[in-house]
């Protein structure tokens, strides 16, 4: 990698702004594409908005975190993860914004997605209890990374499974929007043709994510900011403009399901950063190097996941500006951590 410590802060900018552009870019093109993917495969919008879409626009961010860590920036690896997080779950706020038949949670609502954000919750309270137990590592690795990777997986199963046969659902109301398959396309569309082009965004996402991991480690060394706020504000913001595109373009299309179930599936993949960065950093438990930045962007990705979830079991259609208390309380959660990061620490 092209080490930019070495450059000028605005020739960082610029490096950064040119790899956040190609993210934004990539991200843009992939919710169509996801959203034909859900239907040609008929595995469904929730599905394929928490594992597939989840998982190809995280891959700048997973990227980034990785290499933080491997370099000796575990700080800024976790707030990288972390900080993608809260803000991918505050873009929901934009997009009920921009959906103006009812609340987004109460269009959206489905038990995949709800499954999806309990899943969400546990992951993030396993990384609180990995700092607080023993830096034990085996092979450099915490005992809790390889918990988190199984977690992840039977929560996706359980997801899969409770979308294929549902013992119980939120109730089908004038508002509520359905996921139903769109018209295939004219000439055709194959699940491997979908899939090859997603994949091939993603690579392009990846590469773009080590030049924003670079550039935030040339902002901590050049500039000196603190690697919370870097990882936070500003590499995590970056590495999550995909979810920013495809969660209100997929609104625009009608895909609710695929966008709210795209952010907490994007959300948990995310947690997983923290368990590959965990093995890229080689001192030890990259837990045991969080610090108080990352424990407060812990608990309040927490919370705001907490709310969305009160959001779509209560199911207000109308609320203040038309979008939901859900919308405003996460919104305000997390205008208040970035002060308090910006502020505070």
């Amino acid at each position: 990698m092209i080490d930019l410590a070495g450059l000028s802060v605005p020739l960082i900018l610029t490096a950064f702004a040119a790899a956040g552009i190609v993210v934004l870019l990539a991200g843009a093109r992939l919710t169509r594409l996801a959203d034909r993917f859900a239907d040609v495969s008929g595995i469904g919008e929730a599905l394929t908005g928490a594992v597939f879409l989840g998982l190809i626009t995280s891959l700048s961010g997973s990227v980034t975190s990785v290499w933080t860590a491997a370099t000796g920036h575990p700080e800024l690896s976790l707030s990288n993860a972390l900080g993608g997080i809260t803000a991918q779950t505050a873009f929901l706020v934009v997009a009920d914004l921009s959906y103006r038949r009812a609340n987004l949670e109460h269009a959206a609502a489905s038990l995949p997605t709800m499954v999806s954000g309990a899943v969400l919750i546990v992951l993030l309270t396993m990384l609180l209890a990995a700092e607080a137990l023993p830096p034990v590592s085996i092979l450099g690795v915490h005992p809790v990374t390889p918990l988190l990777l199984i977690v992840y997986g039977l929560g996706m199963r359980i997801a899969a499974e409770a979308g294929a046969r549902p013992m119980w659902g939120p109730a089908q109301t004038a508002l509520t929007n359905l996921d139903e398959p769109d018209e295939p396309e004219r000439g055709g569309e194959s699940v491997l043709r979908l899939g090859g082009w997603i994949l091939l965004l993603g690579a392009l996402v990846g590469v773009a994510g080590l030049l924003i991991a670079e550039a935030g480690i040339a902002m901590v060394e050049k500039a000196g900011v603190r690697e919370g706020v870097v990882g936070a504000l500003m590499t995590a913001i970056a590495t999550s403009t995909p979810e920013l595109v495809t969660t209100v373009a997929a609104v625009r299309r009608g895909a609710l399901t695929l966008a709210v179930s795209g952010i907490l599936g994007g959300n948990a993949f995310d947690v997983l950063f923290a368990a590959f960065s965990d093995v890229a950093y080689r001192p030890g438990s990259i837990y045991h190097a969080m610090a108080q930045d990352q424990r407060l962007i812990v608990l309040v990705a927490i919370l705001m996941t907490a709310v969305l979830l009160i959001g779509m079991l209560r199911r207000e259609r109308y609320g203040l500006a038309n979008v939901g208390f859900e919308s405003v309380t996460m919104l305000g959660l997390y205008v208040a951590s970035v002060a308090a990061l910006i502020w505070l620490f």
